[in-house]
């Protein structure tokens, strides 16, 4: 489909022959800015690459998936922006960031007789200069023409203005005019990162960190600056999305109804971070990119295809915006490094704007199956990141499906930790079948330290999952199900049996996770009330053996803490 016509057919909105998108009524609220900016950046920064660029660097769905990771290959000849909307007029002097400021006959600070503005053209020579003075020399005379009988910061002219916009080091300002219009207020503004003191301080709000203690920042550092950035949206990266993501975070602690939207020429993902409803914890974070659709059912192609989903029907692309879910941290969580959590996924029509949201992308474990099954035999066509500074770009040797295979459960650790117990059986089959390979043993040894790292990353899921049931057991939860007391301490007793071996290879926030998920079955009052503290002759035998394994169950704690101890005097 031509990127002209991309979301003609939208009510709200007037497409024209040129490629421009226009309003067809003033923006007032922040919601329906944000509508229309989605469908203007989708069409000029995604669409229209993808149309002029023979091999556009599409995005595997599996990217969207937290936790992100960084992006090594970088596109210049993409476009790329971030910016900032505020639903309220600017107040110049007081804003805590710079940018050049751009006028309009509707200024808030401006007063005007009647209907008409006798400033018109001097405010457009200012705002031109204010442009060229930020442009490639090589676009100036070319936007010149362009703008020539155009109001710059009028709405109306931004799918004009977005190319050139997108071309700026720096970010563009949106904000009210006096008659409660958005319009483009500003340019080249510089979004202020006070990375450090939000990164000290979430990280001692969080007991990662203490005052003072050095060698506790140095050991989680790296852990809570990736939480604290995925929070909104992004992985440790670019000083653009790092400066977007703690600006945002700034916003919305001071009360701010903002919107915060960045393209990078690395991830070619649009990412919306803004405020919505007063007492929400975090602001909402929305990701839009163009996939490819890999799924095999043919009921969902047929569907996607019949419906006009796709944008590229040989290549099977979809436009996919995805909406997250934040979690506060919780150290007792087993997924404790679980920032955010896909809450839903939307097929985008490319003409009307309407959404699939029944077609599943990103959690595709089919496919995921299928792709790990390609690593190990060396077939997979892609590319890893390995330890956020290496990119892999073959899986024709070991070493090579080694790294993929560790990014992969990096990757994939936290899901890993909650799938089914049928999808996960089919996960260890391939990844036994390969790390336990004994026609590869000497091709191992040759890679001992990079064999070592996979079989960490996959222990420390095995055993995670053993958690994540003493999680669910604590609430007297299985597999989705109320249980008995005699029920949870059974299950209990034989988890933490079992993961007293398996504590060989050590995991210290396991161990404590353990003890803490244990102690809460103990702490249980009903249960000690009912049955531990009743004497032996006024129970019954399920009573009896509900004491039993309660007493058990200290011991194991006991085992397990002795365990903890041994190993951090170690």
């Amino acid at each position: 489909m031509s990127w002209h016509k991309a979301f003609s057919k939208i009510p709200a909105l007037a497409a024209l022959k040129n490629g421009q998108l226009l309003p067809k009524s003033p923006l007032r609220s922040l919601g329906e800015l944000r509508t229309f900016l989605d469908y203007v950046h989708i069409r000029h920064c995604l669409l229209k690459p993808y149309a002029e660029q023979r091999a556009y660097p599409l995005v595997d769905a599996r990217d969207l998936l937290p936790s992100f990771e960084p992006n090594l290959t970088e596109y210049p000849e993409l476009p790329g922006f971030s910016m900032v909307a505020f639903e309220r007029p600017l107040d110049y002097f007081n804003e805590v960031f710079q940018f050049d400021l751009l006028h309009t006959c509707r200024d808030p600070d401006l007063r005007v007789a009647g209907d008409s503005c006798v400033l018109e053209s001097p405010l457009h020579v200012s705002n031109l200069d204010a442009f060229l003075a930020h442009l490639p020399r090589e676009l100036r005379e070319e936007f010149r023409a362009d703008t020539q009988d155009r109001q710059i910061s009028d709405i109306a002219s931004y799918s004009l203005l977005v190319g050139y916009l997108s071309r700026m080091d720096r970010a563009h300002v949106m904000s009210l005019d006096r008659e409660g219009q958005f319009y483009l207020s500003g340019i080249y503004a510089s979004l202020p990162s006070d990375l450090d003191t939000e990164l000290k301080r979430f990280g001692l709000k969080a007991r990662k960190f203490r005052p003072d203690d050095n060698i506790l920042y140095e050991r989680n550092r790296d852990f809570v600056y990736q939480f604290l950035m995925e929070l909104y949206g992004y992985p440790i990266s670019s000083e653009r999305k790092t400066s977007a993501a703690i600006f945002a975070r700034r916003l919305h602690k001071m009360g701010e109804r903002f919107l915060i939207k960045a393209l990078g020429q690395s991830d070619r993902t649009l990412t919306s971070i803004f405020s919505t409803g007063p007492g929400q914890p975090y602001p909402q974070v929305e990701k839009v990119a163009l996939v490819p659709v890999e799924t095999r059912a043919a009921e969902t192609l047929d569907f996607l295809e019949s419906e006009g989903f796709f944008l590229d029907r040989r290549k099977r692309v979809v436009i996919l915006r995805v909406v997250y879910s934040q979690h506060k941290f919780d150290p007792n969580n087993v997924r404790q490094d679980r920032a955010l959590s896909v809450l839903r996924q939307e097929i985008v029509h490319p003409l009307t704007g309407r959404v699939c949201t029944s077609v599943n992308l990103v959690k595709d474990t089919y496919t995921m199956s299928l792709k790990l099954n390609d690593i190990v035999r060396g077939e997979f066509v892609g590319t890893a990141v390995y330890k956020r500074n290496e990119l892999v770009e073959n899986t024709e040797s070991h070493a090579n499906r080694l790294k993929f295979l560790h990014s992969w459960l990096c990757k994939h650790q936290r899901r890993m930790i909650a799938y089914s117990d049928e999808f996960y059986a089919e996960i260890v089959h391939v990844l036994d079948g390969y790390l336990s390979d004994p026609e590869l043993t000497d091709e191992f040894d040759d890679l001992r330290d990079l064999y070592q790292e996979v079989w960490g990353s996959y222990s420390f899921i095995k055993q995670a999952r053993k958690i994540k049931q003493l999680e669910d057991l604590k609430d007297r939860l299985h597999k989705g199900r109320r249980i008995s007391y005699l029920e949870t301490l059974t299950l209990a007793t034989a988890l933490i049996s079992e993961l007293k071996f398996e504590f060989a290879t050590f995991f210290k926030p396991l161990i404590s996770q353990a003890i803490h998920f244990a102690e809460a079955m103990l702490n249980d009052r009903y249960l000690i009330r009912t049955y531990v503290r009743e004497k032996d002759d006024d129970l019954t035998e399920n009573g009896l053996r509900i004491k039993k394994l309660y007493r058990r169950l200290v011991s194991l704690v006991d085992e397990l803490k002795a365990i903890r101890k041994t190993r951090a005097e170690a």
